[in-house]
């Protein structure tokens, strides 16, 4: 075993805040701490998996806190923890421990995307047939039509299949927000494209309850009520291995739920080249 895994015996009583090194020293002398139901010598050292006690109380290291993180990913980030790529996600936060992010947003797009270290809540909440709601504000390239509304919220064909039925709603002349419980291939993109529009910004604003509220290329800790509350919606989730595929099943729809965005500008968008997507670049 590796001698980063081991920790003296008074550094570890230390660590786990029972008492101070000095005291723990003590204590050893005194022949009042076991490790495993033996009494060790003084600079002994503790393994993972060792049971440690003191005076026959078991000692038990406080647990870890998860991280949980809400994040305001810019345009050209790429939801990756590939190190091999620039421009993954977690060398831009540069987080102080590891952390993944929570699905995928695609590069040309931008907004909240949340990261953890929690497996079982990645596991959770990409479980398409959760309904686990995540809102856009999208501008496209032409007005906007009450059919273009419409057909986007009935269901798009696109790849070999048709997008659940979903809440859309017209903002402006060429801005609509769209909630989506569906995690396809750049969905939004694609869907729009089978109309005859093409994106040309797209900003995820909210995933369940969890909502964006932090300047672009920042990002905050979850509170303990919005952890509770993604808690209570992921309670029924089914775990999955990280990062597996999933397969939308059947699912109601939306439940209307309304915010007040900004007023979003008037003017005519600039048309943007359409590029082709990398395999990794879609949304989630």
């Amino acid at each position: 075993m590796s001698a980063e895994n081991l920790t003296r015996l008074n550094k570890y009583l230390s660590e786990v805040g029972y008492c101070s090194r000095r005291k723990a020293d003590s204590l050893i002398e005194q022949g009042r701490v076991t490790i495993n139901g033996e009494i060790p010598e003084m600079g002994t050292k503790v393994r993972p998996g060792d049971e440690v006690r003191v005076n026959g109380e078991l000692i038990v290291p406080p647990k870890k806190d998860n991280v949980y993180l809400a994040f305001n990913k810019p345009v050209g980030i790429v939801c990756t923890t590939n190190p091999k790529d620039k421009k993954n996600i977690v060398d831009y936060i540069n987080y102080p421990t590891r952390i993944f992010p929570i699905g995928r947003l695609d590069k040309p797009s931008e907004g909240l995307i949340l990261l953890t270290d929690d497996g079982d809540i990645v596991n959770k909440i990409l479980r398409a047939r959760n309904n686990h709601e995540k809102e856009y504000i999208v501008t496209v390239d032409r007005l906007i039509s009450e059919d273009f509304i419409s057909r986007m919220a009935s269901g798009i064909p696109i790849l070999d299949t048709v997008t659940k039925k979903c809440e859309v709603e017209q903002l402006s002349k060429y801005v609509f927000r769209i909630v989506l419980t569906q995690g396809l291939n750049r969905q939004i993109r694609r869907m729009c494209e089978y109309l005859g529009y093409e994106v040309v910004k797209l900003k995820r604003i909210r995933i369940m309850n969890i909502e964006l509220d932090v300047p672009v290329g920042q990002y905050r800790h979850l509170t303990t009520t919005e952890l509770m509350e993604l808690d209570r919606l992921t309670g029924a989730s089914i775990k999955t291995a990280e990062g597996a595929v999933t397969t939308p099943a059947s699912e109601p729809e939306n439940s209307k739920r309304r915010i007040s965005p900004k007023a979003p500008e008037e003017k005519r968008p600039p048309l943007k080249t359409r590029k082709n997507f990398r395999k990794e670049d879609r949304e989630s």
